[in-house]
């Protein structure tokens, strides 16, 4: 696959920011009703689609669509709008930043300012800049005129940029960490809607995983309410594949490499070989990653929930995480898609979770 689809290149544009990622699960959702047997979307906002639901075992397979963002804290006299990260951001990717502020119909586009470098003195200019440094310049002169452009305390905004295809099967976006997530589950439970699994298999796109720092709420209330049988949770990784990284503690993982299999931590032992046998079978590319403590994912959530869920993470390499434009391979996307429904095919009423 060298081109993204149609899909995957507006659930990218969309905006969803971790507490509000409606725009985003709005088309998750319009996609997922094509061809799952139920869509829909719990108090949380996590939205729901099932194939096959009354086979067993119940398969959780869950991908967050909230991305990092930005959101309005003080609105001055001037009409300059202070901001606090949605997320975890380096504020040096921001400065010069055109924004898309949601709150207005429509959005509002502002620019992240900060004081030229011409202005800096010596001391200032070896310093990182902050994010309470920063503003967002929308073009008005007064608190007045940003109030009449609808623009309120509260407000979220994103990055206004759209989604590139670069050479090869290579794209870059805002956002992939993880609404690529959510359009992998997707994607697999698309292909087993035409396998007839003995499985249900469920796919979730679930909210606020940026927020939770691997307890996102999504995931936790959306485990609690399914109560699968075991999960795949797919999220991004570090593509090691870049200059200035130490791969003898991150490991070696390549754009096109395939997806990332975690080992240890909330990767269940009897999931993570499973993954792997499936993996060889089908001819599945991949990598181990090895996760000695938590993953900082919806998995360390789900693994936990009620009397424990088995559950195994499925990474894809991601080069530039949480910046205006990650790079990501569209064939690792498309290979963890199928790992996951292999993975779901593998399975009847009599498989076992229990580590013996």
């Amino acid at each position: 696959m060298n081109q993204p689809s149609a899909f995957l290149a507006g659930l990218l544009d969309a905006a969803g920011p971790s507490g509000f990622e409606v725009d985003a699960a709005r088309l998750w959702r319009a996609e997922a009703e094509t061809f799952a047997d139920s869509v829909t979307t719990d108090v949380s906002g996590n939205t729901i689609a099932t194939v096959n639901p009354d086979g067993r075992p119940r398969i959780m397979l869950a991908g967050h669509i909230d991305e990092i963002g930005l959101q309005v804290t003080h609105i001055d006299e001037d009409g300059f709008l202070y901001i606090a990260g949605i997320g975890g951001w380096d504020p040096q990717v921001l400065v010069g930043q055109r924004v898309k502020i949601l709150g207005s119909p429509g959005g509002v586009v502002g620019v992240v300012g900060k004081k030229a470098i011409h202005l800096l003195k010596v001391a200032e200019r070896k310093s990182a800049s902050q994010i309470d440094q920063l503003w967002v310049d929308v073009g008005v002169g007064s608190r007045a005129e940003a109030t009449e452009l609808g623009l309120r305390v509260g407000d979220a905004m994103v990055i206004d940029a759209a989604m590139v295809s670069l050479a090869g099967d290579r794209i870059a976006s805002r956002a992939i960490d993880n609404r690529i997530g959510a359009y992998v589950v997707l994607e697999a439970l698309r292909l087993l809607s035409d396998l007839s699994p003995t499985a249900s298999a469920v796919a979730v796109a679930t909210v606020q995983e940026e927020i939770g720092g691997g307890s996102g709420g999504g995931a936790r209330s959306s485990a609690f309410g399914l109560e699968p049988d075991a999960a795949l949770v797919v999220d991004v990784t570090f593509s090691t594949d870049v200059p200035d990284i130490e791969k003898k503690q991150l490991g070696e993982h390549n754009l096109g490499g395939g997806p990332v299999l975690s080992r240890g931590s909330a990767a269940h032992p009897v999931i993570f070989d499973l993954l792997v046998e499936v993996a060889e079978a089908e001819g599945i590319a991949h990598t181990i990653q090895a996760s000695p403590r938590s993953t900082r994912t919806d998995a360390d959530s789900i693994y936990l929930t009620r009397s424990g869920v088995p559950t195994g993470l499925v990474s894809v390499p991601n080069r530039y995480m949480h910046s205006p434009n990650e790079i990501v391979s569209l064939t690792d996307l498309e290979s963890a898609a199928r790992l996951l429904a292999a993975f779901v095919m593998s399975l009847d009423e009599d498989t076992d979770f229990t580590p013996r």
